[in-house]
């Protein structure tokens, strides 16, 4: 099985289309999307995003801003830029697409993978951004790889099947990375709206879930269509400026 993986899509309609657009060019065939969660949350196209998601075959998480569009988390908890948007999104959302994301898991296995947006100890909330991090982690999941997103940067956490000792790796574009079978993973494809590492481009993987090999892509889409729409709807400055740099 052949699985197009995303995460943190952030209502960002022209990242999305141009994954989709890319992964077609490409000619990356696949059975399924698997979305790790956040498909709303500081971008102007939440319906958009999920309309599209539901026209393709697809596995979706709950992330933590879209629990927060269903009132699942306080939005104290949130920057007051993005709980504006929390805000605005709850306003615009129709019933159809409110009713998806609460129905969305916190979590789920798909054959030898187990998927999450933060991570497999905290599914909703906790940032896996060092080694450290992840190393407490492997023991909250059972299968060969976990996959999550949240920090909006693509990364692989890799634990040696004989020492256990954990690092961080961070895949090249368009290098197939094939799993060691005496090795396990954590693995971020980044996020497809709004990328964290400095580098604008929205971010995607293939799995091979079958031969076990990960392929990360990055595709440029127009910014300024999403920051055109973002100035329309009043959202904040701090979040429109920051799709420019990627951070």
């Amino acid at each position: 099985m052949r699985c197009l993986v995303l995460s943190d899509i952030h209502a960002n309609l022209a990242a999305f289309e141009a994954v989709l657009r890319d992964a077609e060019t490409r000619g990356l065939s696949y059975d399924i999307v698997w979305c790790l969660g956040d498909v709303v949350g500081y971008g102007p196209d939440p319906n958009e995003c999920i309309d599209l998601l539901r026209t393709l075959p697809h596995v979706c998480l709950a992330g933590n801003h879209d629990w927060a569009v269903i009132g699942k988390l306080e939005l104290s908890a949130f920057h007051e830029s993005a709980a504006m948007v929390v805000r605005w999104t709850q306003e615009i959302l129709t019933p159809h697409n409110m009713n998806f994301l609460r129905v969305r898991p916190e979590k789920t296995e798909q054959g030898d993978f187990c998927l999450a947006h933060a991570s497999p100890r905290e599914p909703i909330w906790e940032y896996l951004t060092d080694a450290m991090s992840a190393e407490e982690n492997f023991d909250f999941f059972s299968t060969s790889c976990c996959l999550v997103g949240h920090t909006h940067v693509p990364a692989l956490f890799v634990r040696d099947g004989r020492t256990h000792n954990v690092h961080i790796a961070f895949a090249a574009g368009n290098v197939q990375i094939p799993f060691k079978k005496d090795a396990r993973y954590i693995v971020n494809p980044g996020s497809v709206g709004q990328p964290r590492d400095g580098d604008p481009r929205a971010a995607y993987a293939l799995l091979d879930a079958t031969a076990g090999v990960w392929t990360q892509y990055r595709v440029e889409y127009p910014v300024q269509h999403t920051q055109q729409k973002m100035r329309a709807a009043g959202m904040p400055a701090r979040l429109i400026d920051r799709l420019e740099y990627g951070r």
